[in-house]
């Protein structure tokens, strides 16, 4: 027996997972007991909050800001639906880690992601590369993003 599987079955709330990520991001999933991520969450929330401090940053910043805030908040519904489904043995689900974990599974690709973009803005919080030069090379990402969806695509295709 592991800790999703024991004789008690523990269920969450989608409602208070949700009221929870909307007062405060990253909250509902920690409330669903995925520390790690809860931490992320807020860890990545902060980040887009101090980048709209910064002058001359793109509404690029902003829009990415509104879109994780939404996306937290479905996440963690998403999440706690999940663990209800698993509590409940529905269909013969069993909510593992990997189930809470949504496509991070067997990937190094977002550690490399999210460590070169820590290293970039690290770089410009000690002005050795400027915010303003940043923001001009952000589609970089979404292409990057993209190409990795082509290359899971086509491996699983093989």
């Amino acid at each position: 027996m592991n800790e999703f599987t024991s004789a008690k079955k523990v269920t969450k709330s989608p409602v208070l997972a949700a009221i929870l990520s909307i007062i405060f991001p990253g909250t509902g999933t920690l409330y669903n007991g995925d520390y790690q991520r809860g931490i992320t969450f807020i860890i990545i929330f902060a980040g887009l909050v101090t980048l709209q401090t910064r002058p001359n940053v793109q509404p690029f910043a902003g829009l990415l800001l509104a879109g994780f805030y939404f996306f937290q908040i479905i996440d963690a519904i998403h999440q706690a639906k999940t663990i209800n489904l698993g509590a409940a043995g529905e269909e013969g689900q069993e909510v593992s880690k990997s189930t809470l974990t949504v496509g991070a599974k067997g990937s190094i690709f977002w550690g490399i992601l999210l460590m070169a973009l820590g290293v970039i803005f690290f770089l410009a919080n000690f002005e050795i590369i400027h915010y303003e030069s940043i923001f001009d090379f952000w589609p970089i990402i979404i292409i990057v993003i993209g190409l990795k969806i082509i290359i899971d695509a086509l491996r699983r295709h093989q």
